[in-house]
Parts: structure tokens; C-alpha cells; sequence
């Protein structure tokens, strides 16, 4: 758990444009369980962008969308003088689009149920997803446990679909 920003920390962040998408638009900066928040602000472009592509443009996303992060956190990391600190939730943004790559229709049901397999993985941190948050640093550090706990939430999330619709059959 990281510590509030001071304000000269927040100053740093915001005065530069990898601020800004590190704490996606702000979200990370939610005084309260800002990776949660970051998680949330996922949805919308999910939602409204990223749900209806062609699995291949969704993917062109998500890999353009990462390099960003890495980008964008390391920039981060190097500014506040600080590793992963809470603020920087860009990697939650992408972890959870990562859950809803290729989620199964009716979209606003698996919706939620992705987004607590993903707060789930992010915060139980399981194998390897520990290891990279413990040992990765820099910008890709910050986003590689994310990824993993994004691929493992993907990874049951359409279990789960699949269970039900084999048991439906």
C-alpha cells in the first residue's frame, strides 16, 4: 500500500503529460483505493470503444495501450523518485481490458464479474504476479503485474463462460 502524494508529488505528476495517463485522467488519484478507481475508469472507454472491435484491432489496443503505460509509469517512477507508487493506475486500466478481451455477450453482465476476477488477482497478487511486482521495476515493471493479473482473470472469466454455457447445452 503506498502513501498519499504530497503535494509537490502531485504537482510533478500533472505537470507533465505521462502523468496524466499514468494516473488515467486523475483516477489514481482517489484518495481511497485508487487502483480500484483506475479499475473503474477502465470500463468507460471499454464500454463505449473497445467491447465492439474486431479482436485484432482490440488486441493493436491493448499492445499500443501497455507500450504507453510502460512509457508513461517509468516516466512517473524517474519524476516522483518512487516505484509503482499508488497514483499510477494506468496498468489497472489496462489489466482490466485485458479481463474483457473477447467477453462474451451479454457484455453488461460479464462486465462486473471481470472486474472482480481482476481486483481479485490484483490484490491477491498469486504466482508470477508477485515475482513481477516484487522484482520488475522501472515502467515495465509497473505495468507487468497487471498484465498477469489481467491474463489470469481473463483466463477464468471465460472459464466460467464456458462452464455455463457447456452446462446450458
Amino acid at each position: 500500500m503506498s502513501t498519499p502524494l504530497a503535494a509537490d508529488q502531485r504537482r510533478a505528476l500533472l505537470s507533465h503529460p505521462a502523468g496524466w495517463i499514468a494516473t488515467a485522467l486523475g483516477a489514481g488519484l482517489a484518495p481511497i483505493a485508487p487502483g480500484t478507481a483506475g479499475s473503474l475508469v477502465a470500463l468507460l472507454p471499454w464500454w463505449f470503444l473497445l467491447r465492439g472491435l474486431p479482436l485484432g484491432w482490440y488486441l493493436a489496443v491493448l499492445v499500443a495501450g501497455f507500450l504507453l503505460g510502460v512509457w508513461a509509469c517509468g516516466a512517473c517512477d524517474r519524476r516522483l523518485g518512487v516505484h509503482d507508487q499508488g497514483a499510477l493506475v494506468w496498468d489497472e486500466v489496462i489489466g482490466m481490458w485485458i479481463t474483457l478481451f473477447a467477453a462474451p455477450a451479454p457484455w453488461w453482465w460479464w462486465m462486473p464479474v471481470g472486474f472482480g476476477l481482476f481486483r481479485l488477482f490484483d490484490i491477491w497478487k498469486p504466482w508470477p504476479v508477485r515475482l513481477a511486482d516484487r522484482r520488475v521495476h522501472g515502467g515495465f515493471g509497473v505495468m507487468l503485474d497487471d498484465v498477469v493479473a489481467g491474463v489470469y482473470a481473463l483466463i477464468v472469466l471465460q472459464l466460467i463462460a464456458w462452464l455455463l454455457r457447456y452446462a446450458a447445452a
